[in-house]
């Protein structure tokens, strides 16, 4: 398989302030966001009160992750009366009871307490059990939406990794046309160029020689000379060895896509090559045709890059 570093997925689960309880709960949301980077680059934006989760989060996905950079929000959502929820401690509201009862028989005249007086008595709630709690409650659920929002990631990643290496074959594929149609060409090509520069290298060397000027070389050396230099510049057009490399390197381009795994930095590399040798074809071509090719060559070749920098 082979995947993008472009992802995002959003995990959201529901944590009671107090198990099993029908207070209202805290929205625990974990979002994940992944661009392409050369390295693996987390970021982590998270409350003070669920900073322990990072390392666990962190080991969670350099095990499953190569490169990208990836963005880690925890966001929390916590109901408005959730701050003075907590469990009531019933011993506390026994001594309660029992000093307004003897209160009251000494003073009969006197009023009761009211509920909210008696939840903000010191002792009745047991606020810090109850925050205790919801922090490790709190925590594991931030860990249960990573993981869960990493597993999403991943399959969101192979879709999209899986679409780029069908584009990519489909390029190679056209390039490889482009080659197996001008490899034919190639002699009939440059043997039409150099039958041209013979003909305009003889026409001059006849207007030369022309006259009573007696010509310092014999034409059967003006045209042993003619040969020779149209034998070393058929030699420097000859573009057989880059489309043979140009078809070596694409071979290999297609066997790291069909091979899958973590090819971004290899696929990186066979682009490298292949720039190169479109390169050297289109300053050595020697006819319109050529050139036409040689800029396709490199137009497919920078659409493959683009995409092969999503790829992990």
């Amino acid at each position: 398989m082979i995947y993008s570093m472009t992802g995002y997925a959003n995990v959201t689960h529901e944590v009671p302030i107090v198990a099993n309880s029908e207070a209202p709960a805290t929205s625990v949301s974990v979002e994940l966001r992944t661009v392409n980077s050369r390295f693996l680059d987390l970021t982590f934006r998270i409350p003070d009160e669920l900073r322990a989760t990072e390392p666990a989060m962190r080991e969670m996905l350099t095990q499953k992750l190569g490169r990208g950079k990836v963005e880690i929000r925890i966001n929390l959502q916590r109901s408005e009366v959730l701050p003075t929820i907590g469990a009531l401690n019933h011993d506390a509201l026994t001594q309660l009871a029992l000093i307004e009862d003897q209160i009251l028989s000494r003073f009969p005249k006197a009023e009761r307490l009211k509920a909210n007086e008696i939840l903000h008595w010191p002792g009745v709630l047991s606020k810090n059990n109850s925050k205790t709690q919801t922090t490790d409650n709190l925590s594991a659920t931030v860990i249960q939406c990573a993981q869960q929002a990493l597993n999403e990631l991943i399959h969101m990643r192979a879709r999209e990794g899986a679409q780029l290496v069908t584009l990519l074959l489909d390029q190679v594929t056209e390039i490889e046309k482009i080659v197996t149609e001008i490899t034919p060409w190639v002699p009939e090509l440059i043997s039409k160029h150099q039958q041209k520069i013979v003909e305009r290298l003889q026409e001059a060397l006849g207007l030369a020689t022309a006259g009573n000027t007696p010509a310092p070389i014999s034409r059967e050396e003006t045209a042993e000379r003619i040969r020779q230099e149209m034998t070393m510049y058929g030699i420097r057009i000859d573009i057989s060895e880059e489309l043979s490399r140009l078809s070596t390197h694409l071979h290999e381009t297609r066997r790291i896509l069909q091979q899958g795994g973590r090819v971004g930095k290899q696929l990186d590399f066979m682009m490298q090559e292949l720039n190169r040798e479109a390169n050297t074809l289109g300053s050595k071509a020697a006819a319109k045709e050529l050139a036409d090719s040689a800029m396709k060559f490199k137009l497919l070749i920078e659409q493959m890059r683009e995409q092969i920098q999503n790829l992990e």
